[in-house]
């Protein structure tokens, strides 16, 4: 049975990392000149919009968001026929492009989310940010913003809630008991 070992952010902790994410990203890019945001479905998606929000109020000026669909590129799922569901109404080519997940772990989804992106157009540069970096990466992928790095082994699970989708926000760490 699955059981919740420890709560590692509560909803004021995720505020401070998404704002702490939001204010790296600006600092990195120099303001939001050609800076677009790109949320990977599905938490990444209310992620990336909190962070355009916060920058938003920081610069005083909005940053594209949009939606992206990795899962017609992934490579370590069955998605013969998928397609893709990615929301994208701006231009991506020779854009700072911000990926924005909810947990950094394997890395195939940002090579998957890469891809996508790549597909539609060679952006100026590719950044992702993550709320959380578990490690035990299989690619030479890491983040360039990470709200909190957190050890785990791998039979643990990490699952980040947030509001929009889950009606919560937090992000706790979940095990096997029968593994402990």
């Amino acid at each position: 049975m699955i059981k919740e070992k420890a709560e590692i952010l509560d909803e004021k902790a995720m505020t401070r990392a998404i704002a702490r994410i939001s204010y790296e990203i600006l600092e990195k890019n120099k303001g939001t000149e050609n800076l677009c945001i790109l949320g990977i479905k599905t938490r990444g998606v209310g992620l990336a919009q909190r962070i355009a929000r916060k920058i938003e109020e920081v610069e005083g000026k909005p940053v594209p968001v949009g939606v992206l669909d990795i899962s017609p590129y992934r490579d370590d799922r069955e998605t013969a026929g998928a397609s893709d569901q990615s929301e994208i109404s701006f231009e991506t080519r020779d854009k700072k492009i911000v990926l924005v997940d909810d947990v950094i772990y394997t890395g195939r989804s940002a090579r998957a989310a890469i891809d996508a992106v790549m597909k539609r157009g060679r952006p100026r540069t590719i950044q992702l940010a993550a709320l959380i970096d578990r490690g035990h990466r299989e690619l030479p992928i890491r983040a360039d913003y990470v709200g909190k790095n957190v050890p785990t082994s791998k039979n643990e699970q990490v699952k980040v809630m947030i509001q929009e989708v889950d009606g919560i926000s937090r992000v706790a760490i979940f095990a096997d008991d029968a593994n402990e």
